[in-house]
């Protein structure tokens, strides 16, 4: 419900970044109840929990192997690489007057076999975690048996049983309904408006059903979570208080700090890592930046960065209210091209950890994601969804901030990743006009 006038004026003489906020200008919040590595409060999950979740996803590699042929090369892993995008920078520099000390990369979660988009690791993680807690308590398998029996008939005839449903604005619906209807579940997903097309339609060739609903996230995600807890046998994976999807992300730091080791990327005092998430209801990278402060400390610096249309979780931590508060309260509408990142209402689970480890939130407007996706096509020939490309402007907004100096941080050997989040099912038509509406922004 949308705050009266003298209400968004008293919130505002609190807290006058919303401001900017509310007038969908770019902003910059620096995050003031950061803590240093000592003085983080417990947090519900930890280190040890991350390092079980990658069990899992080594327990399930033969399955992964053998039902994807594309994952035969990765001897069952789903992993995405890390890109040096060097002659992006300079461009990036040229256009946008900054000067990024250190190197740029790019994680390209856009190239996630399978999926196609970072929710695989958290989405494929949940209905795994799921299958198997029903595989085992079922005595049809052990935790050291041989994982491709998933495929049998026998355990795709035990899990039409069970029915699985996930509230999503397209990625996330996208890796929970092709996973599901890969092990044999009914799976139905619940769309928002702002879902594109071509993912609903995906979707249903998958096997799964697919609910559209003329409202936003918010609505999408409450009618899924009644529909399918009103079926005995319904398991809902809800994106606004799941610790299985922010696990699932978690195990992503694991992957990366191996792939730094292997590029001979150090992270400490002397050499910093600038990561940069974009983000929608903060699961995703939430679990990114818990998996990376447990083990890299201070030495790794978490932005997320949201659609102007769609701070969520940047009003949620700036006003402490979290998931209490929506963007529609304050009158914005949350109408973003960047349908990923098209969430009114934050997550309660992800906020309540990532208020402690994150260094800060930007926002970016949606002519500039697609400026930026198709000066990575130009120059990379990488080609992403528009909410994919919102990690690029990153260090302009860190570097030209008062953080490096606050946190006394030397950026001459600093490494930045922006992390990338779907693009690659996109089909080839969609993806012209994306190239082509960025085209003619850069006119």
């Amino acid at each position: 419900m949308e705050l009266s006038e003298n209400e968004k004026k008293s919130w505002k003489q609190k807290y006058p970044l919303l401001e900017p906020i509310t007038n969908l200008e770019p902003t910059l919040w620096l995050n003031p109840n950061l803590k240093e590595e000592q003085y983080i409060p417990e947090l519900p999950l930890t280190k040890k929990d991350m390092y079980e979740a990658e069990k899992l996803w080594k327990r399930f590699a033969p399955f992964f192997k053998k039902a994807f042929p594309e994952l035969e090369i990765t001897n069952g892993y789903i992993e995405s690489p890390l890109k040096s995008i060097g002659k992006l920078k300079p461009v990036l520099e040229d256009y946008y007057d900054f000067n990024i000390d250190g190197n740029l990369y790019l994680k390209s979660d856009n190239e996630l076999p399978i999926a196609g988009s970072i929710k695989a690791r958290g989405g494929f993680y949940e209905v795994l975690h799921y299958a198997e807690k029903l595989a085992i308590e079922n005595g049809l398998i052990t935790y050291d048996g041989n994982y491709e029996a998933f495929l049998s008939e026998e355990f795709r005839s035990f899990f039409q049983q069970y029915s699985i449903g996930v509230g999503s604005t397209g990625n996330l619906g996208l890796s929970i309904g092709t996973m599901s209807a890969t092990l044999g579940f009914n799976v139905a997903v619940y769309m928002s408006a702002d879902a594109k097309q071509w993912k609903k339609d995906l979707l249903r060739e998958k096997g799964a059903n697919v609910y559209e609903y003329s409202g936003d996230f918010s609505e999408a995600i409450y009618a899924g979570r009644q529909e399918t807890i009103a079926d005995p046998k319904g398991y809902f994976v809800d994106d606004e208080s799941s610790k299985h999807l922010f696990l699932g992300y978690s195990v992503a730091a694991l992957r990366l700090e191996k792939q730094l080791e292997e590029m001979d990327i150090k992270v400490d005092a002397d050499n910093p890592l600038f990561l940069y998430l974009p983000c929608g209801v903060g699961g995703s990278p939430g679990g990114i930046t818990f998996g990376m402060k447990q083990l890299f400390g201070d030495h790794v610096h978490c932005f997320f960065v949201e659609p102007t249309h769609s701070p969520s979780v940047l009003i949620g931590l700036l006003t402490g209210e979290k998931d209490r508060i929506s963007v529609q309260d304050f009158g914005i509408d949350n109408l973003t091209e960047a349908d990923g990142l098209a969430v009114g209402r934050p997550s309660s689970f992800a906020t309540s950890i990532s208020e402690h480890l994150i260094s800060g939130i930007y926002t970016v407007e949606d002519d500039e994601l697609y400026k930026m996706l198709t000066m990575l096509a130009d120059n990379e020939n990488i080609y992403v969804e528009p909410s994919a490309t919102a990690g690029l402007i990153g260090p302009k907004h860190v570097l030209e901030s008062v953080y490096t100096e606050k946190y006394n941080i030397n950026t001459d050997n600093a490494t930045h990743i922006a992390w990338s989040t779907g693009g690659d099912l996109v089909p080839e038509f969609d993806m012209k006009q994306f190239y082509e509406k960025g085209k003619s922004f850069l006119v």
